[in-house]
C-alpha cells in the first residue's frame, strides 16, 4: 500500500508532516528527546521568548481541572539573547523545523524580537503570541483589538523575512474579525487557538488555587472551542493557512481539525500526560489515512466545508 503524503505547509513554511509541538508545553524541544526523535515531527514551537529574561509568576502556577489544566507560568524564559546563545546552537543537530514564539509588552518589543531572530538560520518561522498585555494601552491584550493586532503583525513582518504566524486568542467576541485584521496586515498563517482564561478556587483554603488568580485553560475541555474557531476562520478566509490546536489528544482529534480547515496541528497538553503523544498522534493520523484510502493530506484539509456530491 502506498504511504500517504503528509507533507503540508503554513505559508512559505514547508513541513514534512502536520504534527508540531505547541509552545510552552515541552520547553525548547530538547526536553522531549528522551522520548522520541524530533526529526520525525513536522516541527517544534519553542517556549515563549521575551526581550529580556523573565522569572515568571509566583507558585502555584499550575492547576488540574476536569478535562484540562490551568497554567499561569508567566512566560518564564531566558530572554532572546539567552535563547540565541544557549539554546539555538543545540538545535542545529536536528532537521525538523523550529519555530520561535515571541511575546512583547509593546509593539516595538515585537519588532526588536523579530529583528534579533532574523539572522538565526535554525529558526524557520516566527509564531507571535498576541495574548500579552499592551502596557501602552492600559494592559489590554494585543489580540483583542483589531488595530493593535494589525500593528503588531505589520511590525513583525517589517523586521523579518521568515514566515510570520499570528497566534490568536479565543477570549474575544468575534475571532473572524481579528483573523481578518491579521491577514490584511500581512500574516503568513494563523495559529488557533491560545488558551481560554479561567480560574480555580480551593474551597478549604477559600482562596484562588493559582497565585496569579487567573490562568490559561488548556486540554480536551477547550477542543470544541478551538475547532469552532478554526472552522469559522477557514470559512471566512479559505486561503489563509491555519495551524490548529487546543485539546488534541489523539489522531482522530487532529483529523477533525484538518477537516475544519487546519493545514497542521500543534500538540500541547497531551505531552504533559504522555511525552510521546506527538509521535503517537502522527502514527494515528497515518493509520487513519491508510484505512480511509487518503493518499494526500490535502484531501482532508477543509473537507468538512465542501458540499456533498
Amino acid at each position: 500500500m502506498t504511504e500517504p503524503n503528509l507533507t503540508t505547509s503554513l505559508g512559505a513554511l514547508q513541513l514534512a508532516n502536520p504534527v508540531l509541538t505547541a509552545s510552552g508545553t515541552c520547553g525548547f524541544g530538547l526536553e522531549l528527546t528522551p522520548f522520541g526523535d524530533l526529526n520525525q515531527l513536522g516541527g517544534v514551537i519553542l517556549k515563549g521568548t521575551t526581550l529580556t529574561p523573565r522569572a515568571g509568576n509566583p507558585t502555584p502556577r499550575l492547576a488540574e481541572t476536569p478535562a484540562g489544566v490551568l497554567n499561569a507560568i508567566g512566560l518564564e524564559n531566558p530572554g532572546v539573547e539567552g535563547l540565541c546563545r544557549d539554546v539555538l546552537p543545540r538545535l542545529t543537530a536536528f532537521q525538523c523545523s523550529f519555530l520561535a514564539n515571541i511575546s512583547g509588552n509593546t509593539v516595538e518589543e515585537y519588532g526588536e524580537l523579530a529583528a534579533r531572530l532574523e539572522g538565526e538560520a535554525v529558526i524557520a518561522a516566527i509564531e507571535v503570541n498576541v495574548s500579552c498585555p499592551n502596557v501602552k494601552q492600559g494592559g489590554i491584550m494585543f489580540g483583542t483589538q483589531a488595530e493593535a493586532l494589525a500593528e503588531v503583525t505589520r511590525t513583525v513582518k517589517a523586521h523579518t523575512t521568515k514566515p510570520v504566524i499570528i497566534k490568536l486568542t479565543p477570549n474575544v467576541t468575534d475571532i473572524v474579525a481579528l483573523a481578518r485584521a491579521a491577514a490584511e496586515a500581512g500574516a503568513d498563517a494563523l495559529s488557533l487557538i491560545n488558551t481560554l482564561q479561567g480560574m480555580a478556587i480551593d474551597i478549604r483554603r477559600r482562596r484562588p488555587v493559582l497565585a496569579n488568580i487567573f490562568g490559561g485553560l488548556a486540554g480536551p475541555a477547550i477542543k470544541p472551542v478551538a475547532l469552532r474557531c478554526v472552522w469559522q476562520v477557514h470559512q471566512a478566509l479559505p486561503e489563509m493557512p491555519l495551524l490548529g490546536g487546543g485539546g488534541i489528544m489523539s489522531g482522530e482529534d487532529a483529523i477533525e481539525f484538518f477537516l475544519a480547515g487546519a493545514s497542521a496541528v500543534s500538540i500541547g497538553t497531551a505531552t504533559l500526560v504522555d511525552p510521546r503523544a506527538p509521535w503517537r498522534i502522527l502514527a494515528e493520523i497515518e493509520e487513519f489515512c491508510r484505512r480511509e484510502g487518503v493518499r494526500d493530506l490535502g484531501e482532508l484539509i477543509g473537507a468538512a466545508h465542501r458540499k456533498e456530491e
